[in-house]
């Protein structure tokens, strides 16, 4: 394949996961963002550990749907929240790749748990946009924002390992 065309491919790529990302959003749209949030589409954070590519797919996602439901601030505090902590999740857990732990009677993604875990305590960030633009309680809004988080990508990464067995996500 030419370079030109790998490239075509790629933001092609990149473009429909960030599509895929606001859609999904807005079919929960109210309950994907606020103090209480479950935003399913953030399975999709889970892309990037099979493509770094998709780091920029969530970020793009993130940063429309947070212009489009609460503004210029969000984009920031939240598109780069994102970018950030998607970042760092992909570099600092790199070697718990193949690792499953048993939850019960499930098998899940070590990989997967451990940044579910790291990037629901990054919603620390967005407790404190919630508490300095609409006076939210802070630590009541952390917890309910991270749980929120947690509760998504937990059953989100479920689902892109399951895509991820029938579809080489690596491309």
């Amino acid at each position: 394949m030419e370079q030109t065309q790998v490239k075509t491919n790629s933001l092609v790529k990149v473009a429909i996961v960030a599509a895929l990302y606001v859609a999904i959003s807005f079919v929960v749209a109210p309950i994907a963002s606020g103090a209480i949030q479950f935003r399913i589409a953030e399975m999709f954070n889970f892309l990037a550990f099979y493509n770094k590519r998709y780091i920029f797919s969530v970020t793009i996602g993130c940063m429309i749907f947070n212009f489009l439901t609460y503004g210029i601030v969000d984009v920031i505090v939240g598109g780069g929240s994102t970018l950030i902590f998607v970042t760092l999740g992909t570099i600092l857990f790199k070697s718990l790749k193949g690792k499953r732990v048993g939850i019960g009677s499930i098998s899940y993604n070590l990989q997967f748990l451990v940044f579910a875990i790291f990037f629901s305590l990054s919603m620390i960030t967005i407790a404190l946009e919630l508490h300095y633009l609409f006076k939210e309680p802070l630590l009541l809004t952390w917890a309910t924002t991270a749980i929120g988080e947690f509760l998504s990508l937990l059953i989100g990464g479920w689902i892109i390992e399951q895509i991820g067995k029938r579809v080489d996500l690596t491309l």
